[in-house]
């Protein structure tokens, strides 16, 4: 009896770590892929996907937004996806099956990706028009959730922007090149950011803001860039992360990058939020296959090589305190309907399904189910210290390890006397001959308050 006891009290334990990481899924091809005429099968019963899903403990639903693709209109019936009806179809289904849901803004008519990020049509006219941009921005993202909201359909999370390593809403002139404008760029997200903000506290909803990046080795540096640059007011880096396009970077050396995340931005989360693996090197269809590589410790590419890659990448994200795992498209199986590129889906050998869209076990969505350790590393959060000298009347501000910070000093009628800030590397800065009195110092360490009051005279 007592060995039972302890058994289910871990179990539980187990489970409760479990419940705060986040299994999911990109779903936003389902409803395209049913409407061409694709049933997907458990052990050979027809299911709705979310089903399947939600049975095999997936939490969250990541679906993408664009802004307007009228370019479907010449595809197969011209039915259209990934507008905001379509989007409003699949949040119903998903919250309907319990899973949260996390909105992808990618804030262009077609894909945004590392080497895309082409305004929509509509606004190509003020694109050279930051503040105006900004406007019609903050306009959109606020619009776009009160709509949801009207029909109880507000996502949990959103992304601003999709795999913005070079920025957003570019000129197509300026989409040809790398420009990466970190003075537009902060002018846009902030507003982006600050339309979630202000439709949180009109309506007392709390909503989740994600950047994006794609590839580990890239994520560190894109993010120093957006905290030195003010883009602040975000809750979870979400990075890509597939073997086939970040190669050589390893599932370890993604582990490491989480760490260094989570130590550097204890108040952000961490997720894997894009991430695929092949389980076949063959076709179903016309459409050419766009990953081609798998892993030389995971080869060949079989359902089983699937699962355990991304079993050991989960893990090592677990195990440095990352908060989910999100997988690219499970569900874009081959149809009779075509892409812009050609007749079929060009990821249907990554899929959960074989080709007979039956789920495949052993397959990639165990990683879902598997039972992890949940044992982590300890995460050190890099510290800041506020130094104070009675005599000189200096305060010293000392770092653990070195990132940006700001400051701001307060007399004792609570009056703002001096503020700055350090946006480059350094482990002390020294605030020189302050006069006698009673200060605050307050440090914004990426919208962590670090705050020291304290008095000294020449007494």
């Amino acid at each position: 009896m007592k060995i039972l006891t302890i058994i289910s009290c871990l179990l539980l334990a187990n489970l409760t770590f479990a419940q705060d990481f986040y299994f999911g899924a990109d779903m936003s091809y389902v409803n395209e892929m049913e409407d061409c005429g694709a049933i997907f099968y458990e052990r050979n019963v027809a299911k709705s996907p979310y089903e399947i899903f939600k049975n095999n403990n997936c939490n969250l639903v990541r679906l993408r937004l664009w802004n307007n693709p009228d370019w479907y209109y010449n595809l197969n019936e011209g039915n259209v996806y990934s507008d905001l009806d379509d989007v409003k179809r699949a949040i119903a289904k998903a919250k309907e099956n319990g899973m949260s849901v996390l909105l992808d803004f990618h804030l262009s008519d077609n894909w945004a990706d590392p080497k895309s990020q082409v305004v929509p049509k509509g606004w190509a006219g003020i694109v050279d028009d930051t503040e105006q941009l900004k406007d019609t921005l903050y306009d959109y993202v606020f619009q776009t959730l009160l709509e949801l909201q009207t029909e109880n359909l507000l996502p949990e999370m959103v992304q601003i922007g999709n795999e913005t390593n070079k920025g957003i809403l570019q000129s197509k002139a300026d989409n040809e090149t790398w420009k990466l404008d970190w003075k537009r760029n902060a002018t846009l997200f902030n507003s982006a950011i600050t339309a979630v903000r202000d439709f949180e506290k009109v309506f007392n909803k709390k909503i989740k803001i994600m950047l994006h990046t794609a590839a580990p080795e890239n994520t560190e540096w894109l993010i120093k860039g957006f905290i030195e640059n003010s883009v602040t007011d975000f809750d979870i880096i979400g990075i890509s992360y597939y073997w086939a396009w970040h190669k050589p970077t390893s599932i370890k050396e993604t582990g490491e990058i989480v760490k260094n995340l989570r130590a550097t931005y204890p108040k952000k989360s961490v997720i894997i939020v894009e991430t695929g693996y092949v389980w076949t090197d063959k076709w179903n269809d016309e459409a050419a296959n766009i990953i081609s590589e798998v892993h030389p410790d995971f080869s060949p590419a079989t359902p089983k090589n699937q699962r355990d890659w991304l079993i050991e990448m989960t893990q090592e994200v677990i195990k440095n305190d990352g908060q989910g795992v999100v997988y690219w498209e499970p569900c874009w199986i081959s149809t009779p309907c075509s892409t812009r590129w050609g007749k079929g889906s060009h990821q249907e050998h990554a899929t959960f399904f074989d080709f007979d869209n039956n789920l495949m076990i052993p397959g990639g969505i165990q990683f879902m189910t598997h039972q992890y350790d949940y044992t982590k590393n300890e995460i050190i959060p890099k510290e800041i210290t506020i130094l104070t000298n009675s005599f000189s009347g200096d305060i010293t501000i000392e770092q653990k390890e070195v990132q940006p910070i700001t400051f701001e000093i307060f007399n004792a009628e609570n009056q703002l006397i001096q503020a700055g800030g350090s946006y480059s590397a350094f482990t002390h800065l020294t605030i020189k001959n302050m006069p006698f009195g009673t200060y605050k110092v307050v440090i914004n360490n990426n919208g962590e308050l670090v705050e020291k009051i304290f008095n000294y005279s020449d007494k």
